[in-house]
Order: structure tokens, then C-alpha cells, then sequence
């Protein structure tokens, strides 16, 4: 019999859980349409900001660019390394099995390379999680770990639970045992992708860690209360909304690119002639307004679909 954590499926759940199961859906129809890598470089950068903010780290999405280009970022050497261990193990993300303990302490010692002698091995001395005086969290005696882990493991690959819960569940679990001297936060997290990703690969572009970032003390307090209650069903509640939330937003703005993706295409579709104006694109499409019609060509500019020449009132267009 496979093991199983302390958690109790409820009705709010499985309700959280079909919703999820839909916004994916929907993005999954949307990353067909676009396939953009713009867009999915923005979420790789947010994603490694706010999972790292959260620990405490401050570099900016903008500093975070600069590193994936190569260029000199004035900052904390610390931060900086933390920043380019994150995007190395992002790098690396799809070849991962999430049910592998041997590719979990890999993407440790990738995530950790540098900032603790121990990367990449479970911890050898009892951790506590403190915040300001107080110690909020004891993890278990470090003999334990290897255990306890293997409990996990065997959960995540053997026992029938829809993915969705199971992740949630996982990352509780993984946070409780804190299994590593440093970086258990950002490896939970990391790791709940990864076993989404397995079934959901399009969550790979989705950030839901901005959400954790910014409700992050709701993040505190859902472990907290799962850990007084002896179950994770806070910490899974907590999650789903999380995940239904970053996922409301990313469709919402996946509708809005398509919705302008579309009515350039049918614009190109009719096209007679290579240059185009603003008021050619308003006269196909009669009932946008010149603000829109304006965003929309500016915006084709800046993603490489269209080329600028002339200014003002000699501005003309062409397709790429």
C-alpha cells in the first residue's frame, strides 16, 4: 500500500481543482495560437524573481534580464549567483522527473552551487525556520530525512491522487521535512512545477510563484496552520487559489494577445499592397478605436511583426 500524508480531499477542492483543470485549457488553446518567446522569457524572469524575493533576494526583473543577456549587473555578488543558479536550473526544468529523488538533490546542488558547502546532499544538523525571535517551524531530526523523503517519493509515484492535489500535497510535505540546510523554500517550490509540468507542460510559462511572492505571508500562515493542524489542507487550499489565480491572469492576458494577434492577421490576410497605414488597418477594421488601432501597430512593432518607416502623418507600416 502506497504511503499517503495527512490530508483530507474536500468538495471546495475538487471544485478549485476542475476550475484549474479549465483555465488550462484555455491557455493551452491560446500557447498554440502564439508560441511566443517573448512571453514566455517575461515568465521564466518573474517566475525566478518572486520565488527568490521571497527568500529575501532584491534584484529587479530588469537586472534578472541583463543576466540571461550576459551583461555586468551591479548588485550583491550573493544575489547575483542566486539569480543565475535559479535560471540554471530553469534551463534544465523539462528534463526532470518528478519522481526522481536523485534529480531532486541534482536541481539542490545546481540551485545552491556556491552558497552552501552542502549542495545537492540532504542536511547533516537539525534546521529551524525563525521569523524576527521566534522559531516557528523545527524540522525533523536529520536522520530522519533520508526516510521521510523516500515516504514522499513513494506517495508522489504510487498513490491514485489527481496531480493537482498531489503537488500541493508534496510541497507541504517537502517544507515540513526541510530536507536541506538552505534553499528548501525555492526547491519546494521549483519542485511543484516540475510535478505539474509532467502532465501540464504549459505550466512550465506560467508564474504562480508572483502569486506566493505577493501573498506570501498568507504562504506563512497556511504552512503554519498546517502544521498546528496535523494535515495540509490549509496549505492545499492556499495553493489552489494561488494556482487559479495566476491562471485566471495568465489567460486573461493570453485572450487579450490573441484578440490583437487575430486582428493583425486578418488584416495581413486582405492585404493588396507591402505599406500600410493607421487608417487602412481602421478602415478593415471599422469599429476599432484609433487608440487601439495605434497600440495594435505599435505593438507589432515592438514584437516584430510589423516595421516602422516615416513619422506622424507619414507613418507607414509593413509586414515582416
Amino acid at each position: 500500500m502506497a504511503y499517503k500524508p495527512p490530508y483530507t480531499i474536500s468538495s471546495s477542492m475538487l471544485e478549485a481543482v476542475g476550475q484549474i483543470n479549465l483555465l488550462i485549457g484555455q491557455i493551452q488553446g491560446y500557447q498554440l495560437l502564439t508560441g511566443n518567446l517573448k512571453l514566455r522569457r517575461q515568465n521564466k524572469i518573474k517566475t525566478v524573481m518572486s520565488s527568490l524575493a521571497i527568500e529575501g533576494n532584491t534584484l529587479s526583473e530588469d537586472q534578472i534580464s541583463d543576466i540571461i543577456d550576459g551583461k555586468i549587473v551591479m548588485g550583491p555578488p550573493k544575489e547575483i549567483l542566486e539569480v543565475k543558479n535559479a535560471l540554471a536550473v530553469y534551463d534544465v526544468i523539462t528534463e526532470l522527473d518528478p519522481e526522481s529523488e536523485d534529480d531532486l538533490l541534482r536541481s539542490h546542488g545546481i540551485l545552491m552551487k556556491g552558497l552552501i558547502d552542502d549542495a545537492g546532499k540532504y542536511r547533516r544538523r537539525g534546521v529551524g525556520v525563525i521569523d524576527g525571535q521566534k522559531v516557528i517551524h523545527i524540522g525533523p531530526p536529520f536522520n530522519r530525512v533520508p526516510h521521510l523523503m523516500g515516504d514522499i517519493f513513494d506517495y508522489l509515484a504510487n498513490y491514485p491522487e489527481e496531480t493537482i492535489i498531489k503537488s500541493c500535497v508534496f510541497h507541504y510535505e517537502f517544507e515540513f521535512i526541510h530536507p536541506f540546510a538552505d534553499g528548501n523554500g525555492r526547491m519546494g517550490r521549483l519542485w511543484q512545477t516540475v510535478i505539474l509540468m509532467a502532465k501540464y507542460s504549459i505550466l512550465q510559462f506560467v508564474p504562480f510563484e508572483t502569486i506566493v511572492y505577493q501573498r506570501q505571508q498568507e504562504y506563512y500562515q497556511a504552512l503554519a496552520d498546517s502544521q498546528s493542524l496535523g494535515n495540509s489542507d490549509p496549505f492545499i487550499h492556499f495553493m489552489l487559489d494561488a494556482l487559479r489565480t495566476a491562471l485566471e491572469y495568465e489567460a486573461s492576458r493570453m485572450n487579450v494577445r490573441q484578440n490583437f494577434e487575430s486582428r493583425l492577421l486578418a488584416f495581413r490576410e486582405q492585404l493588396r499592397q507591402k505599406e500600410f497605414g493607421r487608417k487602412d488597418y481602421q478602415l478593415f477594421h471599422k469599429t476599432l478605436s484609433t487608440a487601439t488601432a495605434s497600440r495594435d501597430l505599435k505593438r507589432g512593432v515592438t514584437e516584430n511583426i510589423l516595421v516602422k518607416n516615416g513619422e506622424q502623418r507619414n507613418t507607414v507600416y509593413r509586414f515582416i
